[in-house]
């Protein structure tokens, strides 16, 4: 299966030109079975969403299907959402025939305020497509190991991320070992560019079960990279190795 990492920059609250930057960078691309975009591509990371929320399952969804379609692609990224008048950083990953799945980021940036205007997700998600069980995760959702933790149950994790510069050391850390202790790929997908806050430096990168980078883009720039994950090579380095076998067990409990 063929993954296609988008390391863009984003236009401050500007859906319109974002998608359209998009659609350029993804038609001169080479084709993937899945596209992956930045958390809230559409406006960049706004901690104050009343003014950019888009309503549930209208505009971007939309556009989303239409792309997956167009490419024979399954489209991921996170955007602003309103439902319910409850603001979310909201997770779709839309597969080519307009189906789609949502994850509403469970683990929200305290740091920055986002706990203030969003409601958390209260849901693990996991969705299959094209052989592959993949775990549906949002940026800050990488420090907290428990939440993502391998019950046999998913092949790869997907983070979507706008990490800033300053902290960029705790990324390139982390995925690595979300990858070895889960015996998973994960990609990890970041932005460039800056925002009103802070400055992106990227850091997209595709790893395998051992914490290898398979691909990865560069650091201050634009780039979309394109990376092969082998379904099969898991499953038999599972079992010649079968630490997933041997972790604890544990029930999740959310308040």
């Amino acid at each position: 299966m063929d993954i296609l990492l988008l390391q863009t920059d984003i236009e401050w609250q500007s859906p319109d030109k974002n998608r359209k930057h998009i659609e350029d960078i993804v038609d001169s691309s080479p084709l993937a079975d899945i596209i992956i975009l930045p958390e809230m591509f559409t406006t960049g990371f706004c901690t104050l969403p009343v003014d950019v929320a888009e309503k549930a399952d209208t505009d971007t969804l939309a556009w989303m299907q239409h792309l997956a379609g167009a490419k024979k692609a399954a489209i991921a990224g996170s955007i602003v959402v309103e439902e319910n008048g409850k603001y979310y950083n909201r997770f779709y990953f839309v597969k080519p025939c307009g189906n789609y799945s949502v994850y509403n980021k469970r683990h929200l940036f305290s740091f920055a305020g986002e706990d203030r205007e969003y409601t958390a997700g209260d849901e693990r998600v996991i969705v299959e497509y094209c052989g592959c069980r993949i775990l549906l995760q949002v940026c800050y959702d990488i420090r907290f190991p428990v939440f993502s933790r391998n019950r046999d149950d998913y092949d790869m994790i997907i983070y979507v991320a706008n990490w800033p510069v300053q902290r960029i050391g705790a990324w390139t850390a982390l995925l690595p070992a979300r990858a070895i202790e889960n015996q998973c790929y994960v990609a990890g997908v970041n932005r460039t560019g800056s925002d009103p806050v802070a400055k992106y430096s990227g850091g997209t990168v595709l790893i395998d079960f051992f914490g290898r980078p398979a691909v990865s883009a560069g650091f201050d720039r634009e780039e979309a990279v394109l990376g092969t994950v082998n379904i099969q090579s898991i499953k038999n380095f599972r079992k010649k190795f079968p630490a997933i076998d041997d972790a604890d067990q544990f029930t999740l409990e959310y308040h």
